[in-house]
């Protein structure tokens, strides 16, 4: 079972808005690490924080109410695409402090705290003047052998919050990502988009970087540029030569040699450049 957001605030499914906001700003300032010294402080900080990041977005809340945890973060189909169209997994930033910051404006609530351990004394949460970047969001790209041979296209749909003109407020809007697969692509590759995560006061946004992960094919195996096919032969025919049909391929197919295996494997060298 996934992860009850509406547990960790405290709230029930048909919270409103302004009840996801008051029982953020309450627990949030209750279990912050300035103010909080017991044991897993921390930690329940940073689950306050993911569930607002969830619940706070209408975009984010109406599929995880729908998919639940496990769709939220593995993504859904598209609706109207393609079998292949899903909506990039959301993936929590890990920064805390990022969504107490934004929540608050850039404010320091704790202002009149002696002896306050900000590392920002000259106003804010960071300071002012004082820009730093999100850390970068790492999300994985699943392409099929087909995709990473002939090169494909993929439109990826992202939620991320803009600053509005007056610079103090924000909007959440859609945004789609154009990546261009690029044939002989390898399991690894890197996409970054710059500045492409949530935008706030006083910081610069996140990175968004996609890997590629190759999906599992029912018959060829890829090893490096190489394209391999591995067939079970009955122990009769390769005694004689015979004729290895291997799935049709762009590339011609290979003739088992005489043997005595019970498997043959054919190996069509260089076929990813």
């Amino acid at each position: 079972m996934g992860q009850d957001y509406y547990a960790v605030l405290g709230l029930g499914r048909e919270a409103t808005t302004a009840d996801i906001q008051r029982a953020y700003r309450l627990q949030a300032l209750r279990s912050h690490p300035l103010k909080c010294r017991e044991p897993g402080a921390q930690e329940r900080f940073r689950q306050l924080a993911e569930a607002y990041d969830v619940l706070g977005d209408p975009v984010k809340r109406g599929v995880y109410d729908r998919f639940g945890e496990e769709g939220l973060k593995g993504g859904v189909p598209l609706e109207g695409g393609d079998e292949d169209s899903w909506t990039g997994g959301y993936v929590f930033h890990n920064n805390p402090d990022k969504v107490f910051r934004d929540f608050f404006g850039g404010e320091n609530p704790f202002s009149g705290m002696t002896a306050p351990r900000w590392s920002c004394p000259t106003g804010g949460l960071r300071g002012r003047g004082v820009l730093k970047q999100d850390p970068p969001i790492v999300r994985d790209l699943h392409l099929s052998l087909e995709d990473l041979f002939h090169g494909c296209t993929k439109k990826i749909k992202i939620s991320r919050r803009v600053m509005n003109e007056d610079g103090q407020t924000s909007t959440i809007r859609d945004k789609i990502l154009t990546i261009d697969v690029r044939p002989g692509w390898r399991q690894g590759t890197r996409i970054t988009f710059e500045k492409e995560g949530d935008q706030g006061p006083n910081v610069i946004p996140a990175d968004i970087t996609f890997v590629v992960r190759e999906k599992p094919h029912l018959r060829f195996k890829r090893v490096d540029d190489n394209l391999s096919y591995v067939a079970t032969i009955p122990l009769g025919k390769v005694r004689s030569c015979h004729l290895l049909l291997v799935p049709k391929t762009s590339r011609n197919g290979l003739r088992a040699a005489a043997g005595c295996w019970e498997a043959a494997e054919a190996t069509w060298w260089g076929y990813f450049y």
